[in-house]
């Protein structure tokens, strides 16, 4: 990231001491950088830099061309939209990064938002049941929040898996059941009467911890758009359980994400539509496995996440139709 453009953005915010590199964005469309400064009441903020590149010519899973490259561009402007009008929006029990400064040009959109770090600094690859639990009061509460929300600026369709914006992962499937069935399982959860927003990147990466593992923040906002709730929740566990764990657990954890979504819901919604809501919700969880093992087949097929408890659910959604 360029040192004058740093000093031309942060100027503001106070003196900038050193930079820290986090990481490099997907596909290579920039980096994401913490900045610390030391006369601030600000310590440090996180800034994400996104360049425009031309399509890639070598994807890591062999997907390059103008198709995946626009679906990327826009990713990064619902990304900005999110930040600026629907961030706000999110309390205490669904929170995501603030936005402080944006813009952009011909080549590159620029966010700079708040840090999470002082009150969430714990990013792992392993949680056990009680973090668990915690994304998926998250997840419920963000569902509650924005539950019958338009999605507008944002995709009309939330997650980066869903069928309209996966045809060449569609047509790399190998023939079968799964196959045929993908346009029907795609209107089933497109034809859910109870639509949210989805985070549509849901995955254990994207969510940080406070110290004692009791509260999470969500961060990486691209694919956020509208869906059935348990779109999120699938590919959640599909980020974190393994098949013997989700056999285990995931009935009781599904439980306490109604049981938390049902609360959130309350002043809003009578118990007899939040019933309606479970009732629909827990018929269509089935169908998100499957709609995300599509995805899986056409992607990446020997996929760690394509295990036998998504096997049986996408039987299980194979049999509803």
């Amino acid at each position: 990231m360029d040192d004058h453009l740093l000093d031309r953005v942060l100027s503001g915010l106070g003196r900038i001491t050193h930079t820290e590199s986090l990481q490099q964005l997907w596909g290579g469309y920039g980096d994401l950088v913490r900045v610390y400064f030391d006369d601030s009441a600000r310590s440090s903020v996180i800034v994400k830099n996104i360049a425009f590149p031309q399509p890639e010519a070598d994807h890591p899973r062999g997907w390059s061309g103008s198709f995946a490259h626009q679906r990327k561009l826009k990713s990064y402007q619902v990304e900005a939209r999110w930040y600026q009008t629907y961030a706000g929006l999110c309390d205490e029990l669904c929170y995501c990064p603030r936005l402080i400064h944006h813009e952009q040009d011909a080549e590159q959109l620029l966010l700079v938002m708040e840090d999470l770090g002082e009150h969430f600094p714990v990013v792992t690859d392993r949680i056990g049941l009680a973090e668990v639990r915690t994304c998926l009061n998250w997840l419920a509460r963000f569902h509650a929040r924005f539950m019958f929300a338009k999605p507008e600026g944002l995709w009309p369709e939330g997650t980066y898996w869903h069928l309209a914006t996966r045809p060449d992962e569609l047509t790399n499937m190998a023939e079968g059941t799964l196959k045929d069935a993908a346009g029907e399982l795609d209107k089933l959860l497109k034809a859910s009467a109870f639509q949210t927003l989805v985070h549509g990147d849901a995955k254990l990466a994207n969510f940080c911890f406070s110290l004692d593992g009791r509260r999470t923040a969500a961060v990486d906002f691209q694919y956020v758009g509208a869906g059935c709730g348990m779109k999120d929740v699938v590919y959640f566990f599909s980020s974190c359980l393994d098949a013997a764990q989700c056999e285990l657990h995931c009935a009781a954890l599904l439980d306490s994400y109604f049981s938390c979504l049902t609360d959130a819901l309350a002043e809003r919604m009578s118990s007899a539509r939040c019933a309606q809501l479970e009732a629909e919700w827990r018929r269509l969880y089935p169908v998100a496995w499957a709609d995300f093992q599509r995805f899986l087949d056409g992607w990446s097929p020997q996929h760690w996440k394509r295990n036998t408890y998504m096997l049986q659910q996408t039987d299980n959604a194979l049999q509803l139709l």
